[in-house]
């Protein structure tokens, strides 16, 4: 019999007689270590603090009472997932009604390891259980690949599965496509979810080829793909949130905005498609959509653990441009109450106000908030991209010149944005100001030289892994610059040679390798990066 006694679970019901009962049934399965969650919320703190090897989890979280209490268990699933806050070798049970089940089995994007019919017997649980044990035992190297980071042997991994475990074929594909799309190996990433839909109609599987064909600016061919998948299961969401972007790329914001209300109206839960939706309608011109939206935002985010101090900011102007100054002063003092305590908030409260200010013609009291929104981004942490850039143009608008310049330059210092060099420019030459552009290109390449000098500087004292974090910080400023690759991949190599192998690390230099190759295939530094590499590989006893 299977030794369960060492599994760590974690119940999520609302229903205090339903969690003594599979505390009673887990315990006569062996197992004890069990903690309990009453709904989405305490779930997302406990899985953020400790991992389980078992999550039975509650599809209905309002315990029937109909309180709309704004998650269900899938959603609850996929914001685990969204976040990141459980791995691949997590298990995740869902206990639902046999009517639920049949509405949710195949038109969810991420599916439970499995389902549970009510009502249910302890040896059905364990039977379930067991036989999920076994299922990942099949995966685990593959995943341990995967969390290490060495993706390479990962594919090598699941296509040995693919040949040794008939039954999980479809699944062992599915994860070497994943990984090909995380190596931005779109091509090969297509030619397995064509391979896989030839022969059986998946959901799953036509997404993720209409997702590498847009992603391969194959916008009208993943347009087509995701509109049959709507067709053939009008309950898949994810395939409307990618059949909105599709729109919106061919410039049709009105589309786009038609598509994600239809999606809200069968799933009204999910606050990253009603958020989506607000911008979009608000794009569109459609400020009642849009301020119908943000406000649902907003308050179904008000306890959440996620909650985002720019959804404020996007309501405030929806209302702004409605002209409703009376509900946008009411949503900044709800701001002022309810959020509190970091740079982040500050500098959303600072924007908001500005705004309020501009619209009522107020310039001295905008640029006073201005400068103190740019004052507090300098400081912040996770703003987005979008807010910044935003920030940006208002202080053009109000003639702050070198403030705008001064939170552009925070958005390309920031290595976890994907907003590009020429993005950054054309904010300032859409706004008439091409002088600006060209003094904040003048800026980022001093920013740059001297990254490059600071690195080498720390090379030579020894901080091998010093260096490879300030050239990634260069290289983000300047992604084609060949002289930062060149001593990127030096730096990495240099690292992998002091340090040991790292897998991320290994595949960022070959990355930069294979560019360089591209964009100065005469470089004569070339060949002896790619030997070193390759003698990095041998060292380590790398496959290749």
């Amino acid at each position: 019999m299977q030794d369960n006694s060492n599994l760590s679970v974690l119940v999520i019901d609302p229903n205090p007689g339903m969690r003594g009962s599979l505390q009673n049934m887990l315990v006569q399965s062996s197992i004890t270590k069990i903690e309990f969650a009453v709904n989405a919320s305490t779930a997302i703190k406990q899985v953020g603090k400790r991992s389980y090897d078992l999550i039975l989890c509650e599809y209905d979280l309002d315990g029937g009472s109909g309180t709309d209490s704004g998650q269900d268990g899938q959603q609850l699933l996929e914001d685990m997932r969204h976040h990141k806050l459980i791995g691949l070798s997590t298990i995740f049970i869902m206990i639902t009604s046999e009517g639920v089940y049949s509405k949710v089995v195949s038109a969810a994007e991420l599916t439970p390891t499995d389902y549970i019919l009510k009502p249910f017997t302890v040896d059905m649980l364990s039977v379930r259980i067991n036989r999920a044990i076994e299922r990942r035992a099949v995966f685990l190297p593959t995943y341990n690949l995967i969390s290490q980071g060495n993706l390479r042997e990962a594919i090598r991994s699941a296509a040995s599965g693919e040949a040794n475990h008939p039954r999980q074929v479809a699944d062992f594909a599915r994860l070497r496509a994943d990984m090909h799309v995380a190596l931005d190996e779109l091509a090969q990433a297509e030619d397995i979810y064509t391979g896989i839909l030839a022969s059986k109609s998946i959901g799953w599987a036509s997404l993720g080829l209409a997702r590498v064909l847009f992603a391969q600016d194959k916008v009208e061919e993943a347009e087509n793909v995701v509109t049959k998948l709507i067709e053939d299961n009008p309950k898949f969401m994810a395939a409307y949130d990618l059949l909105a972007k599709c729109h919106e790329m061919n410039g049709a914001a009105y589309r786009a905005q038609k598509i994600l209300e239809e999606a809200v109206a069968i799933s009204p839960h999910t606050v990253r498609r009603l958020r989506r939706l607000g911008e979009v309608a608000l794009e569109a011109g459609d400020v009642v959509v849009a301020e119908k939206s943000f406000k649902q935002v907003v308050s179904r985010s008000k306890y959440s653990e996620f909650r985002n101090p720019e959804d404020h900011v996007k309501l405030v102007k929806t209302l702004l441009k409605k002209g409703d100054t009376s509900q946008a002063g009411s949503v900044i003092r709800d701001m002022e109450k309810s959020l509190r305590g970091t740079a982040a908030i500050d500098a959303c409260k600072a924007i908001s106000v500005a705004l309020l200010h501009e619209s009522a013609g107020n310039t001295s009291g905008a640029v006073t908030e201005l400068n103190a929104a740019v004052a507090a981004v300098r400081l912040s942490k996770g703003l987005s991209s979008e807010l910044k850039i935003g920030l940006a143009r208002t202080c053009l608008s109000n003639r702050l010149d070198n403030a705008a310049a001064e939170v552009m330059l925070t958005v390309m210092n920031d290595v976890d944005s994907d907003v590009s060099m020429q993005d950054a420019m054309s904010v300032f030459v859409k706004a008439g100001r091409p002088d600006l552009a060209e003094g904040m290109n003048s800026r980022l390449m001093t920013q740059v030289r001297e990254l490059l000098d600071l690195a080498a500087e720390k090379g030579n004292m020894g901080d091998v892994k010093g260096a490879v974090q300030t050239l990634l910080e260069a290289q983000h400023m300047a992604p084609k610059n060949v002289q930062v690759m060149l001593a990127l991949a030096k730096a990495i190599l240099r690292q992998l040679e002091d340090l040991g192998w790292d897998h991320p690390l290994a595949e960022v230099c070959n990355t930069q390798i294979d560019a360089i190759r591209k964009l100065d295939p005469a470089n004569p530094l070339l060949p002896g990066l790619t030997e070193d590499y390759h003698g990095a590989q041998r060292k380590y006893g790398i496959s290749t």
